[in-house]
């Protein structure tokens, strides 16, 4: 038997891999990226050193060997407070607007471990409202969810947090938001109660609220541009009325079917509001 080359998957296999994952799961990577995809199953091929038959076997056969791979598949980097140049803009032109409502429901969607999540909830909290907000926070990775619902995250990012914060605007301590215990930052309880944590699969899965805010940063760059129409109709039909709706430095609603529906809140961020 020639050995596995790991440098390159042919479509057929990828294919393959989509079918099983599909059937026996119910996750569909069809329309995600083929080239993003192709590499991190590649990477776990190489990792495990198994072929493409081995790795398809696993996958049907031991549903805890596929939750590692969905860990692997599913992104999940991301920052507190990252880009404080938006969420300065949050808390200018969003947060005075929705500090009007008598219930704020913001939708974190691809929340992946949560650090969006509790940035948003600070930035509430400062403004005055994080009493009557709700944050809900979906991922198709359960595993991610768990970590987001603890609210624990390594002591060692609080310093990059902390400049984040400062570059926001931010006024008190970031420190007082977590304790420290040891190597990690067990985060606010009160901020955490505002949260909502459920699975939910944008490539598959319908609306299920309608919501003020719905931030989805650097989630769609992995999707293909027919599954990115696909979301881009989901947020719409989760908007409320003049809601508002940001997504990742590199992505956009312009060409999309829903576009005349927004106009960009500031040029240069990737924040829109729905006209009506």
């Amino acid at each position: 038997m020639e050995p596995t080359d790991y440098t390159t998957l042919a479509d057929e296999d990828l294919g393959r891999v989509i079918n099983a994952i599909a059937s026996r799961y119910g996750y569909d990577f069809t329309n995600y990226a083929q080239a993003s995809f192709k590499r991190r199953i590649l990477r776990i091929l190489s990792r495990d050193r198994h072929s493409i038959e081995e790795f398809i076997d696993r996958i049907e056969q031991e549903p805890a060997y596929f939750r590692n791979v969905l860990d692997e598949i599913s992104v999940t980097v991301t920052e507190m407070l990252r880009d404080p140049g938006f969420y300065r803009i949050i808390k200018k032109e969003v947060l005075p607007v929705l500090s009007t409502y008598p219930l704020i429901r913001i939708w974190h969607a691809g929340c992946a471990t949560g650090e969006e999540m509790y940035s948003m909830a600070i930035l509430l909290y400062e403004a005055g409202v994080l009493h009557k907000s709700l944050l809900y926070g979906t991922d198709i990775n359960q595993h991610a969810l768990h970590k987001a619902r603890k609210g624990v995250f390594p002591l060692s990012q609080m310093q990059l947090y902390s400049r984040n914060y400062i570059a926001t605007g931010g006024s008190k301590d970031f420190s007082s938001y977590y304790t420290a215990n040891y190597e990690a930052a067990q985060f606010s309880d009160f901020l955490s109660s505002r949260m909502v944590f459920s699975t939910h699969n944008l490539a598959s899965d319908y609306s299920f609220n309608s919501f003020h805010l719905i931030l989805c940063r650097n989630v769609m760059i992995y999707f293909n541009k027919q599954l990115q129409n696909k979301v881009l109709h989901l947020f719409d039909a989760s908007l409320e009325p003049f809601g508002f709706l940001a997504l990742g430095t590199k992505e956009t609603i312009r060409f999309s079917p829903v576009a005349s529906n927004y106009k960009q809140v500031v040029a240069n961020e990737k924040l829109w509001r729905r006209l009506t």
